[in-house]
């Protein structure tokens, strides 16, 4: 995982702009900063997505210009914004498909994008997104988006994961962030998942891993519960519904890539609904809502509380 640089200038002494959004519950807090030059250290990200103290999210979106980012210049000639996503401990992830959708709709309702195709850069490479027009030919605030997620990566580790004395075994999954996914006959036996899953062996994920539980409702929709890595469980995932659609997919005896012909899968997570689509050439996309819902100012005082 790539340690980010740090910026400039204390947010500390001054209000800080904000929004708010989600993807299917999955809540990020929205931090516009295009200059790159708002310092975020962990701590002070952690206080803003408290969900009693704070803002609350599952994470934070710090909207930079790719080429004022020193992790993301080398993708400026391909995308203008660069996502600088944070889960909700104040650690760095590499990416994470709900908070795509989410940054899309952003830069959408503030004017720096217009429906159609936006690629967005991310610590996982630049993700090619298009936000859904409506009859008119502008984009819906209640229509979809649509991200090309990349390829997943399939290593033959064995995994098992764990919850209140059950075991299951995993498939490992890569969506450019660590999943292991475990088919269960109920989801209720995930238990809380407030804590971390165990997890062996622990070095197949030598920094933690997403770890997703998955029951069939029908031919090809399947049902979702994660523990995402840094922020507990969460109403929904974007990376773990890709991984789950690619883990249920073979584990149903099917490969675009042999069959010559695209797969979807339906996946049902807290928070509502996910449509995951796994082409020949392996390129996987995913379908779903994201909404603006506040925005405002965040106080001094949370940004440096001594």
């Amino acid at each position: 995982m790539t340690t980010a640089q740090t910026p400039q200038t204390s947010p500390s002494t001054a209000s800080l702009a904000f929004l708010k959004g989600h993807g299917t519950e999955n809540d990020f807090v929205i931090v516009p900063d295009p200059d790159g030059v708002i310092d975020l250290p962990a701590a002070t990200v952690a206080r803003i997505c408290d969900r009693r103290a704070g803002i609350g999210g599952d994470g934070l979106l710090r909207v930079v210009r790719t080429a004022a980012h020193p992790e993301a210049r080398s993708m400026a000639d391909e995308a203008e914004w660069f996502m600088d996503y944070r889960n909700a401990d104040g650690s760095i992830a590499e990416m994470c498909g709900n908070g795509v959708r989410v940054f899309a709709r952003y830069l959408e309702h503030s004017g720096l994008a217009t429906a159609g195709d936006v690629p967005i850069a991310t610590r996982s490479g630049v993700k090619q997104v298009h936000i859904a027009k409506d009859a008119s030919g502008s984009a819906s605030a209640a229509g979809d988006i649509t991200v090309a997620m990349g390829r997943a990566l399939l290593p033959e580790d064995g995994v098992t994961v764990t919850v209140g004395g059950r075991s299951w075994p995993a498939r490992n999954v890569n969506m450019g962030n660590p999943h292991a996914v475990a088919f269960v006959e109920d989801l209720d036996h995930a238990g809380s998942l407030f804590s971390e899953p165990a997890f062996a062996p622990a070095s197949v994920y030598p920094d933690g891993v997403n770890v997703e539980f998955v029951a069939d409702r029908g031919p090809r929709h399947v049902a979702m519960r994660v523990h995402e890595r840094g922020a507990a469980e969460t109403r929904s995932c974007g990376t773990g519904a890709c991984a789950v659609a690619v883990a249920a997919a073979r584990r149903d005896g099917v490969d675009p890539a042999a069959a010559g012909e695209p797969v979807t899968y339906t996946v049902d997570v807290l928070g509502g609904t996910l449509v995951i689509t796994e082409h020949p050439d392996g390129e996987i996309e995913m379908t779903g809502p994201a909404v603006i819902v506040a925005e405002g100012r965040i106080d001094p005082a949370l940004l440096d509380p001594s």
